[in-house]
């Protein structure tokens, strides 16, 4: 299969295709004639002397100085190499290629005056499995990711470094054994390769693909845990969250109740006319997250697909404009958002695996264990989920107030969408094993209502649990158990076992 770009209808799902899975990429025939109708257009106004930032002047504070025809492709060429300034450990490879293929994307929307042979430099380094060295830190989220990409870049030109076939090596020593040559710059060419904000596009676009996952298997364990615990199901009814009309509660509420639907131990009952607020409120604190993630979606794939570099031309009114499009404000105030939004869903699952640990609450032994006393259950495995919460509430806070002035203040206001994307990441990390944990102690929790069945979707993810976890009798290390649930998590097995059967846990209000 081979994946075909044009700028336009780019999608999260494709994105992590090529990022993860290796899926090959081409230009379509529309993206090639653009590519070389802007390129052939700039040169065009080069040959008026015009002067266009970042072509035929300097850039930043610079760009009050004129560039010579001649020196246009060394400018281009000193562009990337003083900007590839980054520190820090070095992106995941997913990352990288993913910004390989915003970039190339972008640039084939035709407004970036970019020749094909350039941009297909990036096509093939991606086809051909060429993942440039990139340190995480140094882009302040404007001007595009300027340090990250300039890293990217100067591989294509072959210096910097680069992973080849899994070993990190010189950036010309792994083109040479991909049979790939450096590529020439010309005018606009530095700039148009590192000027945009796909570095931190494609970590959003991997964060929000993690997060449709781990956002479903919050549905199964939050099922689970209700069933478990005898949940009231009024709360879950589908008249009362009518009437309070918000797509993302009305989803969570659809799916709880098709999650629990025929259960043998909630149809057994208790006392309870209502259970606590992290039960009932479930669906009103699930689904504000949900409708976070379709907001956050609607600006990262915006973007995706959008021309982020500058100056920008456009051929058919024969105009070039130059502007902001770099400031990534849009992606670092919506990946802020999902953080937070994140966070709340492993904030609710931690006080759920809480609920089941406390008999007073429960009525299930001590820490979901017989033999108190001498056996301690998974009493610690909650603190594991108590302490991961807690950090998740210092990565919540936003890092998009901050602004510091650079470039003698010609760039005086910067958006620090990395460090959104970095910090939200972390905490997508976070709630996997948080998810993990309430899933095995609600698993666990199953075990002592034996005989009674769970309801339809709690059943199928309790048989998965018990592939890979067996029920606990006696202490035991608890970290392999939550290691092989939280794999579970991550790869999506629950959510594809519990679709395959009850059909997709989506997030449309008609699902």
């Amino acid at each position: 299969m081979t994946l075909q770009i044009e700028g336009y209808g780019l999608n999260i799902d494709q994105l992590a295709a090529v990022a993860r899975d290796g899926v090959k990429v081409e230009f379509s025939a529309v993206a090639k004639e653009r590519m070389n109708a802007s390129a052939a257009f700039l040169m065009k106004l080069v040959e008026k002397d015009i002067a266009i930032y970042g072509v035929t002047t300097g850039i930043g504070e610079f760009a009050r100085i004129r560039i010579s025809p001649e020196q246009g492709a060394e400018l281009q060429r000193r562009i990337i190499y003083s900007h590839a300034a980054g520190v820090g450990d070095p992106f995941a490879l997913e990352n990288v290629r993913g910004a390989m293929l915003l970039r190339a994307n972008t640039l084939s929307r035709g407004n970036s005056g970019v020749r094909l042979k350039t941009a297909q430099m990036l096509l093939d380094m991606l086809n051909k499995g060429v993942t440039p060295v990139v340190y995480e830190k140094g882009s302040l989220g404007v001007s595009g990711d300027l340090s990250p990409l300039s890293q990217l870049a100067v591989v294509a030109l072959g210096e910097g470094e680069a992973f080849f076939e899994g070993v990190r090596m010189p950036g010309g020593k792994a083109l040479e054994k991909a049979g790939l040559k450096p590529i020439d710059l010309t005018y606009k060419e530095g700039l148009g390769l590192i000027n945009g904000s796909q570095m931190s596009t494609a970590g959003a676009a991997l964060i929000l693909f993690d997060a449709r996952n781990l956002l479903k298997n919050s549905f199964i364990a939050a099922a689970m845990t209700i069933d478990a615990l005898k949940g009231v199901q009024t709360a879950y009814d589908a008249r009362l969250h009518a009437v309070r009309p918000f797509n993302g509660q009305n989803v969570v509420a659809g799916h709880l109740r098709k999650l629990m639907a025929n259960s043998e131990v909630i149809k057994e009952g208790s006392a309870k006319v209502q259970d606590g607020y992290s039960m009932r409120c479930t669906p009103q604190v699930q689904g504000p997250s949900v409708d976070c993630w379709r907001y956050v979606h609607e600006q990262v794939v915006t973007e995706m697909n959008s021309t982020c570099d500058n100056p920008l031309f456009f051929t058919e009114e024969e105009v070039y404009l130059a502007g902001g499009n770099f400031h990534s404000q849009n992606i670092a105030l919506a990946i802020d958002f999902l953080a937070m939004a994140m966070a709340e869903i492993a904030d609710l699952s931690e006080r759920h695996t809480n609920r089941l640990m406390n008999p007073a609450l429960s009525s299930l032994p001590d820490f979901l264990v017989k033999g108190e006393g001498l056996n301690s259950g998974l009493m610690v495995a909650q603190y594991t989920a108590a302490a991961l919460v807690s950090e998740n509430k210092v990565l919540a806070h936003p890092a998009v107030v901050d602004s510091i002035s650079v470039s003698a203040d010609q760039e005086d206001h910067v958006a620090m969408t990395p460090i959104s994307v970095r910090k939200c990441a972390e905490i997508l990390r976070n709630v996997g094993n948080v998810l993990a944990i309430e899933i095995m102690s609600a698993a666990q929790a199953f075990d002592f209502r034996l005989p009674l069945v769970p309801g339809e979707g709690s059943r199928i993810a309790y048989k998965k649990v018990r592939e890979v976890v067996p029920h606990l009798v006696d202490d035991r290390v608890l970290y392999p158990d939550i290691e092989a649930i939280a794999k579970l998590v991550k790869s999506g097995a629950i959510v594809t076992a519990v679709e395959a059967e009850l059909g997709e846990l989506g997030f449309d209000r008609k699902g």
